[in-house]
């Protein structure tokens, strides 16, 4: 899988004389990939598009041009790219109230550890949260995980050959599953590198 580096990213300068169209291009590929589960509960799916974007608009938002500030950026999002026997996603529960959020956060401790992806029939994935830090207390969940799932290669023949691709969790508090449909199936598909 491609991921950033100096050479895939766009100067400030040309950056600011293209920033229109990429950012049209870069929100409807990411709304491919944006997977609600439930109205509250969203993985954004990322990907080498989705990310560079993201750095794009960190470098012009902080005018960085310094090639230490610049591999900053690329330090941090790289991780976040699949690697091709994986999905990495951004799992987000979206409460607007703040009350409701609070008490939302409380009830579903533990519910990055209870979301999956399945392809096809295939055992459930369940994501692999917050590699670098944690997010949660033994009190409430945090709004906002990483999540990676690592498909084997039955899961990654079967994904890669229109085998359905399932999104949900099965939390004891919240249980919920969506079933990827056209262009989003393939979006995700494509982050899979066919087994050898």
């Amino acid at each position: 899988m491609q991921k950033l580096d100096r050479t895939t990213l766009h100067s400030l300068e040309e950056y600011a004389g293209m920033r229109d169209a990429y950012r049209r291009e870069a929100i409807a590929h990411r709304k491919l990939r944006r997977v609600p589960v439930t109205p509250n509960i969203v993985l954004y799916f990322e990907d080498f598009t989705t990310l560079k974007y993201q750095v794009q608009e960190i470098l012009r938002a902080e005018k960085v041009f310094e090639a230490e500030g610049i591999q900053e950026e690329i330090d941090a999002y790289n991780p976040l790219i699949p690697d091709g026997t994986n999905l990495k996603a951004t799992f987000m529960l979206e409460y607007q109230d703040v009350d409701e959020r609070r008490v939302r956060l409380g009830e579903l401790v533990g519910i990055e550890d209870k979301v999956y992806v399945q392809i096809g029939d295939l055992a459930k994935v369940y994501a692999i949260s917050d590699e670098d830090l944690e997010r949660s207390t033994e009190d409430k969940t945090s709004a906002v995980h990483f999540c990676r799932f690592e498909l084997d290669a039955d899961m990654i023949a079967a994904a890669k050959s229109g085998a359905a691709i399932k999104v949900g969790t099965d939390h004891p508090n919240l249980s919920a599953e969506t079933t990827l449909e056209g262009p989003s199936r393939e979006s995700l598909a494509a982050d899979l590198d066919a087994p050898h």
